[in-house]
């Protein structure tokens, strides 16, 4: 059995939803990812606000109005969509949201919506840490905190030993906590494991999804300079079609290898950017 459950009373990022289905949650960004690169030629292709600053953008830095620029808009579109796919791929932490939904005891699938899924990060629908329901104040309590207590990660911590402490604690989780698991099926379905226990059973979805309304004007120049080299590789293969245009005084040379090349160097230059300045590396420690 597939659910569709409801966003729980916790809400998420976006505000209080309880009662709405997940499956028919949308956020309220300008940004969505279940159209994208999905467009095609025959339909009309429509900007919203956020394409918009884009579009203007691109023109105005390949010259218009000045300049004639031989683009439609449908090959403006596919370039923002690829920029924006590229930058959706690669969120980083600063794109972090949270939704919270009520799963039911017994049911272990659940479909979520596609701008959740796609960069899902950590699930958690119980809260305790470890499975030890030891009351306060009793021996078995005062010998497990004593234990953490006198560990000696605690005793003279530095950064490194901080990190170790996170790794293990998270292979407890897995080993001896109550915290489920969960897997992903076919990038539409959240799978959790062991079954909920109770109904209504708060599941805490973390992932990761760009929020035109909040984005960093840094990040949105990163789109904006990513389509524009998208742009300049479409307008290079046009133009190179033909090194010069019949006219008066020898007529008119194009720019159609100098659009090419620079569209392939700014592309690669965006993308080492991208990896190394905004989406975090992942943490190394050497010992």
């Amino acid at each position: 059995m597939i659910a569709k459950p409801n966003v729980a009373y916790y809400g998420s990022t976006y505000g209080n939803y309880k009662g709405q289905p997940i499956t028919s949650y949308n956020n309220s960004s300008d940004i969505d990812v279940e159209k994208l690169n999905k467009n095609l030629i025959i339909d009309n292709v429509e900007f919203n606000k956020f394409d918009e600053t884009v579009r203007d953008y691109v023109r105005a830095q390949l010259g218009y109005p000045v300049v004639r620029v031989e683009l439609t808009e449908f090959q403006i579109k596919t370039c923002i969509d690829e920029a924006v796919t590229k930058l959706d791929y690669h969120a980083p932490t600063w794109a972090l949201q949270y939704a919270v939904f009520d799963a039911s005891a017994g049911i272990s699938l659940y479909e979520l919506p596609p701008f959740i899924m796609n960069n899902l990060s950590y699930v958690v629908y119980q809260k305790d840490l470890l499975a030890f329901q030891f009351s306060k104040g009793s021996l078995e309590f005062d010998f497990f905190l004593g234990f953490w207590q006198n560990n000696r990660f605690f005793q003279n911590m530095n950064v490194g030993d901080y990190l170790l402490v996170q790794q293990y604690m998270e292979m407890i989780r897995k080993v001896l906590s109550r915290d489920g698991g969960f897997d992903v099926i076919n990038g539409r379905y959240l799978q959790l494991y062991p079954e909920p226990p109770t109904t209504p059973a708060p599941v805490i979805l973390e992932y990761r999804a760009l929020d035109s309304n909040t984005i960093l004007p840094a990040f949105r120049n990163w789109v904006q300079r990513y389509a524009l080299a998208c742009a300049k590789g479409i307008l290079g293969e046009i133009r190179g079609k033909y090194q010069s245009i019949p006219g008066p005084g020898k007529g008119a040379t194009l720019n159609g290898k100098e659009l090419y090349k620079a569209s392939i160097a700014e592309k690669e230059s965006l993308m080492e950017e991208l990896l190394m300045e905004i989406e975090e590396p992942p943490f190394f420690s050497v010992y």
